[in-house]
């Protein structure tokens, strides 16, 4: 009696104040020390003493204990404690133990430079360099300084340079540290294979940035680094590096290719008769997520969030814009104007049964792909298992124009020698195949549907052909709405995206082509929902609504730009002071795709707008957004004078860099400057955040 009055009291304190340190084993003690030494009565003064104690305690770290009640269904249970190791995300320990030598880090946004990483890690084996992909995110990257210790290592490093000159996100720590720190990596052996687009301003600049500071803090460039620019053929770029990449490594190490062409498989197959209890069916990571919704969302926990309205916004022509927007009331995201709004769109019915019938598989078969290498964090390419028409539907981006690598694997599936020629041609350095690659795959625009249909005798196995295809990434669009006005929604405008290709086929946009479908209806019981999140952004009006801003966007440019002037109106309502606020919009006719007119022609009158609207096609000869900024040339030095911010959202390739040069050569002549001294005001600018991109290309 007296031992289990005392394991009561003494679990009942201890559960209140050491669970994570497993009281049941103090309380066990306890409770046999009792037996022999304590008295009915030492048993209650204990007791006494014990409850005082642990009020003190628990009143000194400010933790209340609700209810006598409460403290009574607290149970202990004996539980193993698991402590993660500091050495789990220790890469250099998982080269050591595996063997290996060479891992390759990628900081990726789109998977491209994940899939440049994971194809020269495997690529290695045949240059006896045993390799190992790895996310820095998911690795202490200040181990770098030890990778030194295991012969013929080498590090390389593919990485993506994303929005204005940034890293990727699963980069940033890494890119920081690096910025920040100096460890010295002497012995360091590295190489760098960059990812960006000259369409851009920043191009490629945080590979140029981490070819410098790794010189800087010591470190070993074994090979020259590598640019690719995915406005031309980011493929090619990558190919033409990596093939003088290697022979340049076996120089420096002293070894030898084995001259097999190697071509393993990364991940093994498991295909099962009875459906498992856990099978994905779209989840981005969490099973049953999109159904078992909790915050906090993000690109791995989207919210699904019900569609309140699907307009059209063009008032004629052939073409299509859609205003959307999404209810995210109950979903505690919140946006600001200038952020980005993420979409997991799913893939076209017909063309994943097309799929299913060309690889003479059923869609339904319930498998796994498992990562050969059991080193590897990363255990499967998308969640599994799930069926084949889940990975198609919702993983896979089967739209895309595949790869060489791709071509490559899918030649040894061809019954006829012809057509597996050709795809071994494509997938090669000649200029031959190189040319055949342009003209065959990226112009006419085949996607791995077309491949099948054009080349019959090829029947890949599916489950290699979901190893293969790269991952449907989530589509963003900037978000045309302010929280001020619309709190609880986002709205977004898309263009519907549809055209021709040279070989007749009609190509559509993935994820527009699924959202015009989705127009609610008050009579539906069943809410039309999508996948979303949010995507912070650096696109950010002035922190004083007094200071002058200058908008450029043409057509779906123009959207970021309704949510600043939203938030303008909305500041100027509170009567509070707002700075001249000037858009510059394109479009092709008044009356066809004018976006948003009613509003911006209101905001207008009101006197909160200064519009300028371009109408490329009402006279004969064309008039672009760029002609009225250039026309404009006083207004806008005038408020750059005074502090003002110029914000361009639109195309890259061409729009952007025309504006740029316009403004450059406004600042030369209003300023009475030279062209090197314009270029230092505008640098200067770009420093204090007054000019700031939303493009794409």
């Amino acid at each position: 009696m007296a031992s289990s009055v005392v394991s009561w009291i003494t679990g009942l304190v201890m559960g209140s104040i050491m669970e994570e340190t497993q009281a049941d084993v103090v309380t066990e003690n306890i409770s046999e020390a009792a037996d022999s030494l304590f008295s009915m009565f030492d048993i209650v003064l204990l007791a006494i003493i014990i409850g005082a104690a642990s009020w003190w305690l628990v009143k000194r770290n400010n933790r209340s204990i609700d209810s006598l009640s409460n403290i009574k269904s607290y149970s202990i249970q004996p539980t193993s404690i698991v402590i993660q190791s500091p050495t789990d995300n220790s890469f250099v320990k998982k080269l050591q133990s595996s063997g290996r030598s060479l891992v390759v880090f990628y900081g990726s946004q789109t998977g491209t430079g994940e899939e440049f990483a994971g194809r020269l890690a495997k690529e290695g084996v045949r240059y006896r360099l045993k390799g190992m992909v790895a996310d820095p995110e998911e690795c202490d990257m200040e181990e770098l300084v030890n990778l030194k210790n295991i012969p013929n290592s080498l590090a390389v490093f593919c990485m993506a340079t994303y929005g204005e000159g940034d890293p990727t996100d699963n980069a940033m720590e890494f890119y920081e540290w690096l910025q920040n720190g100096d460890a010295d990596l002497t012995g360091l052996n590295y190489a760098i294979f960059g990812l960006g687009n000259k369409t851009y301003e920043h191009y490629n600049e945080v590979a140029i940035y981490l070819d410098k500071r790794l010189e800087e803090l010591g470190a070993t460039r074994v090979y020259e680094l590598g640019l690719g620019d995915d406005d031309a053929n980011i493929e090619d770029d990558f190919i033409t590096w990596k093939d003088k990449f290697w022979p340049v490594v076996c120089d420096f190490f002293g070894i030898e290719s084995t001259g097999e062409d190697i071509s393993m498989r990364q991940y093994r197959v498991e295909e099962y008769e009875d459906a498992p209890d856990r099978v994905f069916s779209g989840e981005m990571a969490r099973l049953h997520s999109l159904k078992n919704q909790r915050p906090p969302y993000d690109a791995k926990n989207p919210y699904l969030s019900k569609i309140l309205i699907n307009r059209e916004l063009f008032k004629g022509g052939e073409r299509h814009c859609m205003h959307l927007e999404f209810d995210i009331e109950d979903s505690k995201m919140r946006y600001e104007s200038g952020d980005h709004l993420a979409v997991y769109p799913i893939n076209n019915t017909e063309l994943v049964e097309k799929i299913g019938k060309l690889c003479e598989k059923s869609l339904d078969t319930i498998f796994s792909l498992i990562n050969t290498d059991e080193e590897s964090s990363k255990k499967h390419p998308f969640p599994c298992p799930c069926s084949y028409r889940t990975a198609l539907t919702h993983y896979l981006d089967i739209t895309q124009n595949p790869r060489t690598h791709v071509l490559k694997e899918l030649a040894e599936y061809c019954s006829d020698p012809a057509e597996k020629e050709k795809l071994k041609l494509m997938a090669s350095t000649s200029p031959e195949g190189k040319a055949l690659y342009q003209k065959w795959i990226n112009e006419d625009n085949r996607n791995i549907v077309h491949i099948l249909e054009d080349l019959p005798s090829c029947k890949p196995a599916l489950d290699h052909l979901c190893e293969l295809l790269p991952r449907l990434q989530p589509r963003y669009y900037s978000i045309s709405s302010s929280p001020k006005e619309h709190p609880n929604t986002v709205h977004v405008t898309a263009v519907l995206v549809e055209y021709q290709t040279p070989t007749g086929r009609v190509n559509k946009g993935v994820a527009t082509t699924w959202l015009r479908e989705k127009i609610p209806s008050p009579d539906s019981a069943t809410p039309l929902t999508v996948p979303i999140f949010i995507r912070k952004s650096q696109f950010r009006l002035p922190t004083k609504p007094q200071v002058p801003i200058i908008m450029v966007g043409p057509g779906t440019g123009v959207a970021p730009f309704r949510g600043f002037i939203q938030e303008r109106n909305f500041t100027k309502v509170e009567g509070k002071q707002v700075g001249q606020t000037v858009l510059y919009f394109g479009c092709r006719k008044k009356d066809e795709d004018f976006l948003y007119q009613e509003e911006f022609l209101k905001y207008q009158e009101n006197g909160l707008l200064t519009l300028n609207v371009a109408f490329s096609r009402e006279q004969a000869q064309k008039v672009y957004v760029t002609h009225l900024v250039e026309k404009d040339a006083d207004t806008i030095w005038n408020i750059f004078e005074n502090g003002g911010h110029l914000y361009i959202c639109g195309d890259a390739k061409s729009m952007a860099v025309d504006v740029r040069n316009i403004i450059l050569k406004i600042i030369q002549e209003k300023g009475s400057l030279t062209e090197e001294q314009a270029q230092v005001y505008y640098k200067k600018m770009e420093t204090q955040k007054r000019i700031s991109m939303d493009v794409w290309s």
